[in-house]
């Protein structure tokens, strides 16, 4: 059901178990006891980077599938996505199975706006339930949207770490511990940033707006909530953001956390500002957060993922980087 703006109500909408697969550096990260699999080498035992993504993805779709006892027929819809151009991850693995499949690109906003679909077509009772797939791989990121690792190139401070991880969810109208139980669409925001390495100030307005609009359309504010955790604005990014709601006279400080400030170490791990990509949001919401959920330290949590909207084509015509970011809030039943 709408509600104010652009926003969603649901009312039959379940989390179920999910899958985090990650690679090396994740893996030496503060989370990783809490991940299904890892890789001890960012190739995955694959030819390409774009191989070792896709063994990624491949593997947490068929943890997710095992973890909640299903089968490939079981599975009303895939929805899924990456940052590669045309979304080849999902979709030249979704070739070897018999699903329908819907593939989404908002960047590394993409896992919720996942969450956002298959939450309005299972609450629509169009579909009984869905897995929402997403990978991100830093060898495959840092190919499409700046320089070949190979290259060697040197970074600023202010770069963002993408995380190398796939996952998969399963979302069902069957009750479980967590529900999906509502949602905020977002719009593109431009911060006139054209910076690619420093993406996290570039998502940032957009957090900004989304949040504040979902505050307005479901008259909350940072105190009804336990946990406000973004991703992947990292270091830079997520002072902006506490900075932008300071001068708005709202205080997010006390609640708010950034998943690519979680997944990794900045004072042990050579990460940068911290980590981004795709899969950095959904990697820490299904592995730390859902824990935290179930163990009853967390009962209501809002999941903000943020995207840069760019590509090095666009980038090429000395344009700037527009983001967009999009919210669900997870209940502990």
């Amino acid at each position: 059901m709408k509600v104010g703006k652009q926003s969603f109500d649901y009312k039959n909408v379940y989390l179920h178990n999910s899958a985090v697969v990650v690679g090396p550096t994740e893996n030496e990260g503060p989370l990783s006891e809490l991940f299904d699999f890892h890789y001890d080498k960012l190739d995955c035992k694959q030819k390409s980077w774009e191989q070792a993504e896709m063994q990624l993805y491949r593997n947490a779709f068929n943890i997710c599938l095992n973890k909640n006892n299903l089968e490939v027929k079981d599975i009303d819809i895939v929805i899924g996505g990456d940052l590669n151009n045309q979304i080849i991850i999902g979709n030249y693995v979704m070739r070897d199975y018999d699903v329908p499949t819907i593939g989404l690109f908002d960047a590394c906003a993409t896992s919720v706006a996942g969450m956002i679909v298959s939450g309005n077509m299972i609450d629509a009772k169009n579909i009984d339930n869905a897995i929402v797939a997403i990978s991100s791989h830093y060898g495959t990121s840092e190919k499409q949207y700046r320089y070949p690792v190979e290259y060697g190139g040197q970074k600023p401070e202010s770069s963002t770490f993408t995380v190398t991880a796939g996952t998969s969810a399963f979302f069902s109208k069957e009750k479980s511990k967590i529900k999906l139980t509502k949602a905020t669409v977002g719009r593109v925001i431009d911060a006139k940033i054209n910076d690619p390495l420093d993406l996290g100030r570039a998502m940032a307005p957009a957090a900004f707006y989304t949040i504040k609009q979902h505050f307005l359309d479901f008259n909350t504010s940072p105190n009804d909530y336990d946990l406000i955790i973004t991703g992947d604005l990292s270091y830079y990014g997520s002072k902006m953001l506490i900075d932008l709601f300071t001068e708005d006279n709202i205080d997010i400080a006390n609640v708010h956390k950034d998943a690519g400030m979680l997944i990794y170490d900045r004072d042990r791990q050579e990460v940068f500002s911290g980590g981004s990509g795709t899969g950095c949001l959904p990697a820490v919401l299904y592995s730390l957060i859902r824990k935290q959920m179930l163990d009853g330290e967390l009962k209501k949590v809002l999941v903000v993922a943020t995207g840069a909207l760019l590509n090095p084509i666009i980038m090429s015509q000395k344009e700037t980087i527009p983001g967009i970011a999009h919210a669900v809030v997870l209940e502990r039943m």
